[in-house]
């Protein structure tokens, strides 16, 4: 072989093999915590086998949702908060899943980055295996591409992956009628949608991210950044107990998008804005960016993260089975003839 002069490596090109491998060694206790039911391999081999059947499902229906966590990644990047970033990715796939109702089962990242530091991406990785375990589903495999030249120094992007399962003929929505009730379930902030916006209005604000909140406790960019809530298990509970004729799961659109989404051709949803109050996060958001009602209605979730349309006669069951499961419930309206979304009353 001809002997080269100057030969160049990998990891002087940019890509750190050892780091990669370094935190596949750190993050393994964090995905083995997630075992469940089905699952037949651990991180390392080139794909992940589930046992359907050790899952307990007879005739399965698989069901696929993925997501990611837009622009919410650049006050994590900015502020160096990287702990909960993980449950807003996973939340924003099985939170999808279970509007089909499905049973979250597993779940795999894809984390790119122009450098790999790994303690960042441990701590990132090691929040999407805690979203993976209070959701139920497995953390069984993904992937860490460390790509220099294709991002900025410190930045990096996240996308998530989740396969739930049903029985066959569970699928929602199904049944939804006229009369049908709307419980909305309190969100936890503005969860991971309209960012974009945000971002705009904290630069107008003159804000800093570690300046205080001037809706919450501690520093702003770390009150931004409060995750996604996740609505797995309390959904599945009310679908188990009968009644759910269908779910919506408030993300980018807001109420107004949403729900439309889960209705059948010559219904809509009637929703009294005077049923639950603004969180003040979203109270500083539409004063200090002097958004219109409808806007802020069509691009946050306005303290709503998930609806539940369910049967008239089992509203008030279903509302006191998801509060004793935790949730904040409102009774938001209910289901009649016409189109999209009406609005009575105003936020406040």
């Amino acid at each position: 072989m001809t002997d080269r002069k100057n030969g160049l490596t990998y990891a002087e090109a940019g890509v750190d093999i050892d780091a990669g491998n370094a935190l596949v060694d750190r993050i393994k206790p964090a995905a083995a915590a997630t075992a469940r039911p089905g699952v037949m391999s651990g991180l390392g081999g080139f794909g992940a086998l589930f046992d359907l059947k050790a899952a307990g499902y007879d005739d399965p229906i698989l069901v696929a949702a993925t997501d990611g966590v837009g622009t919410k990644l650049k006050i994590a990047i900015d502020t160096g908060e990287f702990d909960t970033i993980g449950i807003d990715l996973v939340a924003m796939c099985v939170n999808d899943l279970v509007c089909q109702g499905a049973e979250p089962l597993f779940f795999l990242d894809y984390f790119a980055t122009g450098k790999l530091e790994v303690d960042a991406a441990a701590r990132i990785v090691e929040g999407i295996a805690l979203g993976c375990r209070l959701s139920g589903c497995a953390l069984v495999g993904g992937e860490t591409a460390e790509m220099p030249g294709m991002y900025a120094p410190g930045d990096f992007d996240l996308a998530g992956f989740a396969v739930g399962a049903m029985n066959r003929g569970a699928a929602l929505p199904a049944g939804v009628v006229a009369g049908d009730v709307l419980l909305g379930l309190a969100s936890d902030g503005v969860h991971s949608n309209g960012y974009s916006l945000v971002r705009r209005i904290v630069e107008r604000s003159g804000l800093a991210w570690d300046a205080p909140a001037p809706f919450a406790d501690g520093p702003l960019g770390r009150a931004l950044l409060a995750p996604t809530r996740l609505y797995v298990k309390p959904a599945l509970a009310a679908i188990r107990a009968g009644g759910v004729h269908g779910l919506a799961h408030i993300t980018g659109g807001g109420l107004t998008e949403n729900l439309p989404r889960v209705l059948p051709e010559g219904l809509g949803a009637e929703i009294d804005l005077g049923s639950w109050s603004l969180p003040p996060v979203f109270q500083w958001l539409a004063a200090e960016g002097g958004l219109a009602e409808a806007e802020m209605l069509k691009t946050f979730n306005a303290g709503i993260g998930m609806v539940l349309v369910v049967a008239e006669d089992r509203a008030e069951a279903l509302a006191a089975l998801l509060s004793d499961a935790g949730e904040s419930v409102h009774r938001l309206g209910h289901v009649a003839p016409g189109a999209g979304v009406s609005y009575t009353g105003a936020l406040a």
